[in-house]
């Protein structure tokens, strides 16, 4: 044991010496001291030295060190392959057995000298028992990640990996073998790894989301082994009609490798599903591999705008154009007086320069239906459509114009804007508008303010407000197609000018959520993910609360309805609906509150990835390599306990000693207090007995 102080000990001398010198001249010339006799005359004194001694030795701060010595017992560390391919193989069925045998051989063997721990990998690693070899993904990887991660700095004996040796998620489990050094990796390999007669498709890829009428492609990827030179066919089937097919050629015979590419037509809405199909060949190990369903999801999400003027105008034309590089955005210009006055379907109508020939009642039921508007305010917009209008704008009644440029508001937050962009409206040349006092109220959002040379007004130029929950904009003056012209001068490009125009085009068309009740999860699952709903309730106060209950109605592809109910957790709601099977689920979300219905619904999917079926060889290749770059050893699992004698055998996989130290106070010494307690208690004691005050 060791000790240190905060004071140097030399100082324990002159401090001794004081303690027995102030004691001494306490205690002399006292005529109660004079008059006891024997022992009691020499306890009274020790008792006061005592208690200044230990005292003195608190002050000193004195803390102990005191080394122990721990054992720890090396780890062994199993790692099972979990996944579903482990059973693809003639002797699938000996496997379970196999694994159960030597799971509890090593038990018996290792259980008094080793720390035994069993991990199962599939789509992540779990440390217990397995779960019978039903898992649909094979992240090798996350096994020996987890491993590096929970076991830093560890005494790892090895780690027995038992596998066939195919992965189909995650990195490479050679890399991540490499975290853990200087640990043996045991490999014990599972199934047949010689080559079958197959053709399978290997992967499919596409875009998840295809737009109504469109085109999209889809690639996908076909390997054929041992099915000697020929040809095949891959097609991609939609209800049963075969919608496109080409023909792949084998040309080497024991190993084929063909990238097929696909454009297929988006023609329902909704989610389709497409099934990719390889022509069966005679004499094939495995057909289940031979064709593989996807799903894409067909949106008309393109948004109709109406450019809408009393008369030709440039500026029409330079919104347009800008507008319909979008090609989610389908635009269409009319003469006002030519129109049919056919607004529903439109997200957004663009109204130039309103004047005479402005119709009062179609404006009010386009801001009744919620129609977003965006108006730009020429020099004919008489003040008395200014008014009606209801746009904050004081204009004078003669037609009288002013020049204005514009720079941005730093303040603006409903969407960014790019330096370059800010940069180049320094540029651009003034627009024409009509003179008059602009007043902004409250909820204005001003996305570009009056210029006049160098001085900078607080008036908007282009400004954003609502109506309701109903977004409008104003641009406030016309000539802008000015600033398409003089940023192409100046760039050889529209980019800063359609950044103003687009970005604003699509502020206005996002629309705002005021559904009290909201529903979000993913619109796609695997059959191996638990589908995890959740749900919020808003009350007018727009308040998160959990008094209503919420129900929801499940419908799969064939019928079949299911109906649940939301539990809540704080102020949200969850539902769970564990694992469902691969198709397609319409879904509908119904509550009530204070005396109103709602109701969401919508379409998710689940996909049935059959990876673990591609594979139909087992790659002890892998298993081999990981073993050899660890200095551990492969075996095959019926050959488990020659990996056991290994083990037992090493030299290199030994219990460690480590030393521990620990700190100690004294002033946390218990019996201390107690002593100096009693001997204060004593000393005062007897000085009260004998007399002293």
């Amino acid at each position: 044991m060791k000790f240190v102080t905060d004071i140097s000990l030399y100082w324990s001398i002159p401090i001794g010496i004081g303690i027995f010198l102030f004691t001494w001249w306490f205690y002399r010339n006292n005529s109660w001291f004079d008059k006891i006799k024997g022992k009691w005359k020499w306890l009274l004194p020790l008792s006061r030295m005592l208690s200044l001694i230990i005292v003195a030795l608190l002050l000193f701060g004195f803390i102990f060190q005191s080394v122990s010595y721990k054992k720890e017992k090396p780890v062994i560390i199993s790692i099972i392959d979990n996944s579903s391919s482990m059973l693809n193989y003639k002797d699938s069925n000996l496997v379970p057995n196999q694994v159960k045998n030597y799971r509890e051989i090593l038990k018996s063997t290792f259980k008094d000298d080793y720390e035994l721990v069993e991990m199962n990998v599939g789509s992540k690693a779990n440390y217990g028992n397995l779960a019978g070899f039903d898992e649909s993904l094979s992240d090798l990887s996350s096994g020996f990640d987890k491993i590096h991660i929970d076991y830093y700095n560890r005494n790892v004996g090895g780690v027995i990996f038992v596998s066939d040796g195919n992965f189909n998620s995650g990195s490479n489990p050679i890399y991540s073998a490499e975290k853990i050094p200087f640990t043996p990796i045991f490999s014990l390999g599972v199934g047949d790894t010689i080559p079958k007669r197959d053709q399978y498709i290997k992967n499919v890829a596409g875009n998840e989301v295809a737009f109504l009428n469109n085109k999209f492609p889809v690639e996908v990827d076909v390997e054929a082994i041992k099915m000697g030179k020929g040809s095949a066919t891959v097609s991609i089937s939609k209800n049963g009609k075969v919608e496109a097919s080409q023909n792949i050629q084998l040309t080497d015979g024991k190993h084929d490798f063909s990238h097929v590419s696909f454009i297929l037509d988006a023609k329902e809405v909704g989610f389709q599903s497409y099934t990719v199909t390889i022509s069966k060949a005679s004499n094939e190990y495995n057909y289940t591999n031979n064709s593989r369903t996807f799903y894409i999801e067909v949106v008309d999400s393109r948004s109709k705008i109406l450019l809408l003027a009393s008369s030709p105008h440039p500026d029409v034309a330079a919104f347009k154009q800008v507008i319909e590089q979008d090609q989610n955005c389908e635009v269409k210009s009319e003469l006002l007086s030519q129109w049919d006055k056919k607004y529903g379907d439109y997200n957004l109508i663009i109204w130039f320069d309103p004047a005479s020939d402005f119709n009062q009642d179609l404006h009010e039921n386009m801001v009744k239906a919620n129609i977003p508007l965006w108006y730009v305010i020429g020099s004919k917009t008489p003040l008395s459509i200014l008014q009606k209008l209801a746009l904050g704008i004081n204009a004078n009644s003669n037609n009288q114009t002013d020049e204005m440029q514009g720079y941005f508001n730093t303040g603006f937050k409903q969407f960014e804007i790019s330096d370059q962009t800010k940069d180049a409206l320094f540029y651009f040349p003034p627009l024409t508008t009509k003179f008059g006092a602009v007043n902004m109220s409250g909820g204005t959002e001003v996305l570009i303010y009056q210029r006049i040379g160098a001085i900078n007004k607080k008036e908007p130029l282009l400004y954003f407000n609502k109506r309701g929950n109903t977004k409008y904009g104003v641009l406030y003056g016309e000539g802008i197609w000015k600033w398409k012209m003089n940023d192409y001068v100046r760039t050889k490009t529209f980019d800063h000018f359609s950044e103003i125009i687009q970005k604003s085009v699509q502020y206005l068309l996002v629309k705002q959520n005021d559904s009290p009740l909201r529903i979000t999860f993913p619109k796609r699952f695997t059959k191996d993910e638990e589908v995890i709903v959740n749900a919020t309730f808003y009350n007018e106060s727009l308040q998160q609360i959990t008094t209503p209950v919420i129900e929801m109605s499940v419908t799969d592809d064939k019928g079949k309805l299911a109906k649940y109910q939301f539990g809540t957790i704080g102020n949200m709601y969850k539902l769970s609906m564990g694992k469902m099977k691969p198709g397609k689920y319409n879904w509908v979300a119904t509550t009530s509150f204070n005396g109103k219905k709602y109701k969401k619904s919508g379409v998710f999917v689940v996909e049935d990835i059959a990876l673990e079926k591609i594979d139909t060889y087992a790659n002890h290749g892998l298993l081999k390599q990981i073993a050899k770059q660890t200095n551990g050893s492969f075996n095959e699992l019926k050959d488990f306990q020659k990996t056991i004698d290994q083990i037992k055998n090493r030299g290199d996989i030994a219990s460690v000693s480590y030393k521990e130290s620990t700190f100690n106070d004294l002033i946390d010494r218990q019996f201390l207090f107690f002593i100096l307690l009693i001997s204060l208690t004593f000393e005062w004691f007897m000085r009260r007995w004998h007399g002293s005050y």
